[in-house]
């Protein structure tokens, strides 16, 4: 697995970046030590987690998993909240509950989860400042947010001399575009470290779900139908996507998550998984070399207009509610 550098961090980290939101889910911890067992001896050194996954539960179990090995990892969490008023109390007591779910004194990178209506952007870069102070975070960054606000966000704290924002982890794939407008032009101007979950787009691009054939059972389908929608209005870019696959003769997901790396500007796709086959298929993904061709003709099949799916990052785009009225 190779490293990349994260942003202008100085530091490096895996390309692929572990997502754990299904530990204590969909995926037990022995399997999780499975996981963590087997990203470790593929090269992966980027953990990504957040105390609402799983109710707390994921963060628990990574931090019974990584004892002993935690200075091996690059760890990333979160602080998620109702309202954006609500960012200001909760954004050092959100870490340090994290800290002691996971068992270490500090977390890499720490992220505002989702940008909320009525957020203080001085007063939450003061507080992000004061935990990086406080050695408990290295870094700071966010998820979801649009351009505009991750530049204004940068620019206050600029003006004032506090901690900047290095990464946006943003939704991503083959299917959800959104990023490519803005997003991701600024990020490589300005060196800022892009994450990226859902490339397989909840598994859609992943091979399991064929337009035109019957779904299948006891899958995903049961609890989310919008993933039959998905499968259907993308019909030609899917049928690219397993015809490229079969070329190379590797699952489809192997495919989509190249097509992924190799996006200009994107520095680590964000790999879920709940069972240890997932996560081998994902580390192969990084030894799949797709020709220029193949990643436009992918691009174009699926249409590079903007599709805006996700209900947490879209509508910021649009928003001029996020931050409180002075």
């Amino acid at each position: 697995m190779r490293l990349v550098p994260f942003g202008a961090t100085g530091v490096n980290v895996s390309h692929l970046c572990l997502g754990s939101m299904m530990f204590g889910e969909r995926c037990d911890e022995a399997e999780a030590g499975r996981i963590v067992d087997a990203a470790l001896d593929g090269g992966v050194t980027f953990i990504d987690t957040a105390p609402v996954y799983a109710d707390g539960e994921g963060e628990k179990i990574l931090g019974r998993l990584l004892k002993g090995r935690r200075d091996r990892f690059f760890l990333a969490t979160k602080v998620n909240v109702p309202t954006g008023a609500e960012y200001l109390s909760q954004i050092t007591p959100s870490l340090e509950a994290s800290l002691e779910r996971l068992q270490t004194d500090f977390v890499d990178l720490y992220l505002i989860h989702q940008p909320r209506p009525g957020m203080n952007p001085a007063a939450m870069l003061k507080a992000l400042d004061q935990v990086v102070r406080d050695g408990k975070a290295h870094f700071v960054g966010c998820c979801n947010y649009p351009a505009w606000l991750f530049a204004h966000f940068n620019a206050v704290a600029a003006e004032m001399g506090l901690v900047r924002m290095i990464n946006n982890q943003i939704p991503y794939n083959l299917i959800e575009r959104g990023a490519e407008v803005e997003v991701l032009p600024q990020a490589d101007a300005e060196n800022i470290a892009i994450t990226c979950y859902r490339p397989l787009m909840a598994g859609v691009l992943s091979g399991k779900y064929r337009p035109g054939e019957p779904m299948p059972t006891a899958s995903r389908v049961d609890e989310d139908d919008r993933l039959i929608a998905w499968t259907n209005d993308h019909a030609r870019g899917l049928s690219k996507l397993f015809a490229v696959a079969k070329e190379h003769d590797v699952p489809a997901a192997r495919v989509a998550i190249a097509w992924l790396r190799d996006q200009r500007a994107v520095t680590c796709p964000i790999v879920g998984v709940s069972r240890l086959e997932h996560l081998r298929s994902a580390i192969d993904s990084f030894d799949l070399e797709l020709t220029e061709s193949e990643t436009e003709e992918l691009a174009q099949a699926f249409g590079t207009e903007v599709k805006e799916v996700s209900p947490y990052y879209g509508p910021n785009r649009r928003a001029f509610d996020m931050i409180e009225d002075s």
